[in-house]
This record gives structure tokens, sequence and C-alpha cells, in this order.
């Protein structure tokens, strides 16, 4: 390259930084977050934490779970771009912090926060045992086996079906778009967290799914919490079923493991489930020993 050329080329490239043009910038680097959109007006939220889901409606936007602050911002600036509709509602499946630190992000632009009423006590008492009481925006609002509304053309049904991933996950139906938000009730062939000290139990968790397979039709598409990479965070009742097999295999590996003898550290040792060998990735021990302190007390 010529000198004078070299020299306009960088006059060019340094006033494009000096002037501060965000496209500039963006031409090299990719938002770390990604909207999918399931259907014209309801889409879902992925950057880290847990699945975030909203929906469009003259009346306003509901969203479904807020993950972290920083991400939740990204995530309200995204709806301000797409939808004039104040934040008519906040649902949380349940109390986790990968769920609900991003509450307070809303804490000045929704009136309403929705969850079950367990995970309301579970979201407090995790703040109070962490110290972050002052970083909480709590639900105001609870539920406890269903709750309805309609919004716009949409009605938004909550279902509580007992103890699972914890003793206050909801499951979020969206009945006119006939989609679900599992919350942390799917870890689609991810290895999950059993949260036995907010009551988590493995055997009642497999009812619950049994009770959504039943309840909901081959045509909904559900939403889950979390996914190992390569596999989606939307998905059939196929998913479901995948993953209440996965837990059944996990309960007998464990427990025809320690009928045999072996010790609570000789089974964490294991890295597969017999049975479900698609669940892979990091977290295998917290499932493992979960089952283990559940069925040591059955």
């Amino acid at each position: 390259m010529h000198r004078r050329s070299f020299l306009q080329n960088a006059t060019l490239t340094f006033g494009a930084l000096s002037t501060g043009h965000q496209n500039f910038f963006r031409m090299f680097v990719e938002d770390p977050w990604k909207i999918t959109m399931l259907a014209d007006n309801i889409g879902i939220f992925t950057e880290k934490g847990g699945t975030i889901a909203f929906h469009f409606s003259k009346e306003g936007i509901t969203v479904i779970d807020a993950q972290f602050p920083d991400t939740a911002a990204h995530l309200i600036d995204e709806l301000k771009k797409r939808n004039d509709q104040p934040v008519r509602l906040l649902i949380n499946t349940h109390h986790h912090g990968d769920h609900t630190s991003g509450n307070i992000a809303f804490k000045d632009i929704v009136t309403r926060v929705l969850a079950h009423e367990n995970s309301l006590v579970n979201q407090k008492n995790s703040a109070a045992a962490q110290k972050t009481e002052d970083k909480q925006l709590y639900p105001n609002q609870t539920f406890g086996t269903v709750w309805s509304e309609k919004t716009g053309k949409e009605k938004i049904t909550l279902h509580y079906f007992g103890a699972a991933h914890t003793n206050g996950d909801g499951m979020i139906h969206l009945e006119h778009a006939n989609i679900v938000h599992m919350g942390d009730l799917v870890f689609n062939r991810r290895h999950p967290f059993v949260d036995r000290s907010a009551g988590a139990n493995i055997q009642s968790w497999m009812k619950v799914l049994d009770t959504a397979m039943k309840k909901f039709s081959n045509q909904t598409k559900f939403i889950y919490g979390h996914a190992e990479k390569g596999y989606e965070v939307t998905g059939t009742k196929e998913d479901l079923r995948a993953f209440h097999d996965y837990l059944g295999n996990l309960v007998k590996f464990v427990g025809d493991e320690m009928k045999s003898g072996k010790t609570k550290d000789e089974i964490l040792k294991a890295t597969e489930i017999p049975g479900s060998l698609e669940w892979r990735g990091d977290g295998i021990q917290r499932p493992l020993q979960a089952a283990f302190e559940e069925l040591s007390l059955s």
C-alpha cells in the first residue's frame, strides 16, 4: 500500500473511532444475547442464566424470568426497541438467582411480580442467607395451585403440580399460542441442579412431569430453563419424557449402587447415568448426591 493511501485509510478509521459510531464496533463485536421469536408476539431471550420469555399485547408486555441485573437491562432495552407498551407483569418460574436476580432491573417499570407462594419464601430465605436483601425485587403477588389472567387474545395460566426442582416451580402456559415455559423443570440434556435445601424431590419431580405430559398436548411447544451445548432451550413433549426417564435412571442407578454397598463417595465418582447417556457435561455429582440423600431417607 502506498504511504498516502495508508494515511488516508488510517485517518478514516481513526475518525470512525473518535466519533464513537456504535455501528462501526458492531461490525466486529456481536451482542452476547439472542432473541428468538416463537410467534408474532412471543419470544425468548438468552444470554446467561435461565431462559427468559416475553409476550406482547396491547395491554402491555409480560416477561417470564429475569436472569441477572445486567442481562435484564439488555432485555429491557431490546423490548423497548420492539414494542412501545409498558411491562405489565413479571413472572418468576422459581426463586433461583439466575432467574430472579434481574428482577431488580424492573423495579421502576413494573408494578406486579408474580410467583408461586413457596418461591417467594425461598427467595427471601436465600437472600437473607446471602445478605442480598437490598438487591431483591420480591414477588408482590403469589399463587397456590393455579392462576389465570387474560391479556389481549392470550390467556396466561400458571400451574403448580408439586415439589420437583424446588418446592415452588411454576409452569407458565400461554394457552392461545400453546407454549409452556417450564423453567428449570426441564434441563435439556444437561445434568440438573436438585435444590434439596428448597424442598426438591426427584421422585416427586417425575410425577410432576407425568402430570405435565398428560395436561399438555403433543402440539405444545415447551421452553426450558437450560440446555446442554448443542441442544435447544425449546422443544416438544419428547424432551419432557426423556428428562423424566433420565430422573428415573438416576434414581435406579443410585439405588442399585447403594444396595450393592457403595458409599456416597464411590457413587459420586460416576461419570454417566446408565440409560441416559445423552446427558453429559459438568455437574453430574449434583444429581447423584441429591438422589443419594433422598434415597437415604426413604
